[in-house]
C-alpha cells in the first residue's frame, strides 16, 4: 500500500476525477487530501500533476510511518527564513553581488561548502557586529507557514531542531524568540567588535548536520526513520538521505531530484501533513 499527500485543503471535481481514474478516490484530511492505494506511481507523473494544477503532490516513502515522527530538523537559510543571512551582511559592505553569487554556487552543489564560506567570510573581515543585529531586525523574515508549523509540531510533541551553514547570531536568537527545542550553525569570530573574516572552529557543513541529527537521535532516544529533514541547498542532501523522510523546500533542482518530497508551491505549514 502506498500513501499520496496532495497538499490543498480544495479540489475541484475535474482533480478528483482525475487522480480517481490513476490512483483511486482522494479523502480528506484535516488540511489536505490524501490518496491509499495498490496501484503502481511514477513518481515523475505526480510530479507533471503537480506542475498541472500548481499544489504539491507527494508520495511517502516505504516504511515511513507519520504517527511515529518525533523531530523535524531543519537547514535555516532560505528554509525556515526568507534570506541568505550571508548576503544580506555582505550588502551592508557593498559587496552582496560578489558573496550572492559564491552562495548560489555552493546551494547547488557546484563549490565545496566549507571553501566556499571560507572564501565568503574572509569579504567580511573588518565589519561592525552590530550590521548583524541589523540584518536580524530589519532584513529576517520567516517563510510562509513557518509560526503555524511550529506550533502545530509543538501541539504533538514533535521536536525541532535548526542547523545551518550559516551563524549562530541568528540560530541561537531564532531559538529563544520562536521557543526552538535545539539549535546549530557556525560562530564568526570577532575582536573588538569586528568581524576578523574568519570562523571560531570547526565549520558546520554538511557532515556536521547529517550528524547532529545522528547526535538528536541518541539524546531523544529515537531512530532516524522517525526523523523529518527540511533543506533547499546541496548542503542539506547528507543529513536529508538520513532521516525517515526528506523534504526539498522550495529547493535547488539538485535537491529535489534527491529528497522523498518537495514543496514548490505551500509554505513550511504544509510538512504538518505528514504528521497528522
Amino acid at each position: 500500500m502506498s500513501t499520496i499527500i496532495i497538499h490543498t485543503q480544495t479540489l475541484k471535481f475535474e482533480q478528483i476525477k482525475r487522480f480517481e481514474r490513476s490512483y483511486g478516490k482522494p479523502y480528506q484530511q484535516a488540511q489536505h487530501y490524501q490518496i491509499d492505494t495498490d496501484k503502481p506511481i511514477n513518481p515523475v507523473d505526480l510530479a507533471d500533476l503537480a506542475n498541472e494544477f500548481k499544489f504539491d503532490i507527494n508520495l511517502l516513502p516505504s516504511g515511513f510511518k507519520p504517527s511515529e515522527v518525533k523531530l523535524v530538523i531543519s537547514d535555516m537559510d532560505s528554509t525556515l527564513i526568507a534570506i541568505e543571512c550571508i548576503d544580506e551582511i555582505a550588502d551592508m559592505m557593498n559587496l552582496k553581488p560578489q558573496v550572492s553569487e559564491i552562495t548560489e554556487a555552493a546551494m547547488r552543489g557546484e563549490l565545496n561548502f566549507e571553501e566556499s564560506l571560507t572564501q565568503r567570510v574572509a569579504l567580511l573581515e573588518g565589519l561592525d557586529t552590530q550590521a548583524l543585529q541589523t540584518v536580524y531586525d530589519e532584513r529576517l523574515t520567516l517563510n510562509p507557514g513557518a509560526e503555524k508549523c511550529l506550533a502545530g509540531l509543538k501541539q504533538k510533541n514533535i521536536k525541532f531542531a535548526l542547523v545551518s551553514g550559516g551563524f549562530d547570531f541568528f540560530t541561537n536568537r531564532l531559538q529563544q524568540s520562536l521557543n526552538l527545542d535545539f539549535a546549530r550553525a557556525n560562530k564568526l569570530k570577532t575582536t573588538q567588535h569586528k568581524l576578523t573574516g574568519q570562523i571560531d572552529g570547526s565549520i558546520i557543513g554538511a557532515q556536521a548536520k547529517a550528524d547532529f541529527l545522528h547526535e538528536l537521535c541518541e539524546q531523544l532516544n529515537i531512530n532516524s526513520n522517525q526523523v523529518i529533514a527540511v533543506g533547499d541547498g546541496a548542503n542539506d542532501l547528507l543529513m536529508m538521505a538520513q532521516a525517515g523522510l526528506s523534504i526539498a523546500y522550495h529547493a535547488k533542482p539538485k535537491v529535489q531530484q534527491q529528497a522523498s518530497c518537495s514543496f514548490n508551491y505551500r509554505g513550511l505549514d504544509a510538512i504538518l501533513d505528514f504528521v497528522s
